[in-house]
């Protein structure tokens, strides 16, 4: 579906480190199916060893490129490490009117995901395998066999997109809503409460760092009440 109806935002879904958009695929149904317009984009740091290698920016520079095809007002949903890239590039591209940071990096200007003298303990040459207790880190509360199918389909991340820094903050100029996830085993949920502090709102789920997974309807009502909650008075 690639048009907006009654009056909506479209929704575009940026997926976190090591994952593609076929870590939505349980949640875009629950939206489409009520009528929302949904796009994903595949971040290019994130791809099969071997490839070119890409960082961050290269990453922002595709979330721009998505959001200039899309007609409209567009809400952003970042997972995780998504939403370094969309904090460098949504204030510069398309019609951002709201950023959902999901369990997601919202970080301030000069920052990064690690600095750049960081030891990494998957790092194989350019990239960064796979931790190897992805299961419990990314999907301990979801279903057995659904959590093994995404082990499975992890790919390598590059270094770079771990250590460049932003030097543009999305943030500051478009309103956001952070969502705690609290019982989260990548993202701390006291480091995901401080990061909040810096949102226009913020909301709770009881989930693991995967929610999109573990309880898509759930994080479906949530980006639906936020954008209804957000959106200005007729």
């Amino acid at each position: 579906m690639d048009t907006v109806t009654n009056d909506r935002p479209a929704l575009l879904f940026v997926h976190g480190a090591w994952h593609g958009s076929w870590c939505w695929e349980r949640l875009l149904p629950e939206l489409t199916d009520e009528g929302w317009a949904v796009h994903t984009v595949d971040l290019p740091s994130a791809a099969a060893k071997g490839a070119q290698v890409f960082g961050m920016y290269d990453d922002a520079r595709v979330i721009r490129e998505r959001l200039d095809g899309i007609d409209g007002p567009v809400v952003i949903v970042a997972h995780s490490y998504g939403g370094i890239p969309v904090t460098q590039v949504a204030g510069e591209a398309g019609d951002v009117s709201h950023i959902i940071y999901l369990a997601a990096l919202l970080l301030d200007e000069g920052n990064s995901m690690a600095p750049g003298d960081a030891e990494f303990p998957t790092r194989d040459g350019d990239v960064l395998l796979p931790p190897d207790d992805s299961r419990h880190l990314f999907y301990a509360d979801v279903p057995v066999e659904e959590a093994d199918r995404a082990v499975a389909r992890m790919l390598p991340q590059s270094v770079r997109s771990c250590t460049e820094v932003l030097t543009r903050v999305a943030w500051k100029t478009i309103p956001s809503t952070y969502v705690v996830c609290e019982q989260d085993n990548v993202l701390a949920p006291a480091f995901q409460e401080q990061m909040a502090s810096r949102a226009t709102t913020v909301r709770r789920l009881l989930t693991g760092h995967s929610p999109f997974l573990s309880s898509p309807a759930e994080v479906a009502k949530l980006i639906t009440t936020v954008i209804a909650e957000a959106a200005p008075a007729r």
